[in-house]
């Protein structure tokens, strides 16, 4: 199996919207309080109209920082909710990574992170607008 010999990493950063099929993105360098809020300013002009937005969330410790105190309390029409610890089951957007892995870098060999991000964005563009794919996607079934 080919290699690159090397250990290359993207923080990636996506929220579902599970009723309309949309997903917002982004990728960061690092997982921090700072590039989360980032996240969160994507979302809050993706959904500018809507009067309130809930994000469910895991429990990745920079969702949880006190940097993030000011900017909630600046924008109340954002609410976190946390889901239970350890589980990724519950959670939508793990069913679009999954997705994503399965297509991209199942049996293939990528030689670069920028390589596996430009697939990622290749196949995900039919999820950069409402559409019912993301939504089978993002099915749970218990």
């Amino acid at each position: 199996m080919q290699t690159t010999g090397q250990r290359e990493r993207v923080t990636g950063f996506g929220a579902v919207n599970y009723l309309t099929g949309q997903l917002t993105v982004n990728f960061e360098e690092k997982g921090n309080a700072q590039t989360f809020k980032k996240h969160l300013r994507k979302i809050l002009n993706d959904y500018r109209d809507k009067m309130q937005i809930i994000i469910y969330a895991d429990n990745v410790k920079f969702h949880h920082a006190k940097a993030l105190d000011g900017f909630l309390k600046a924008h109340p029409k954002l609410q976190l909710r946390f889901l239970p610890a350890y589980s990724p089951d519950m959670n939508p957007v793990e069913r679009v990574w999954w997705y994503m892995r399965k297509h991209i870098t199942h049996n293939r060999y990528l030689s670069s992170i920028k390589e596996r991000i430009a697939k990622f964005w290749q196949l995900l563009s039919f999820a950069l607008k409402p559409n019912d794919k993301l939504k089978t996607i993002c099915v749970i079934n218990y």
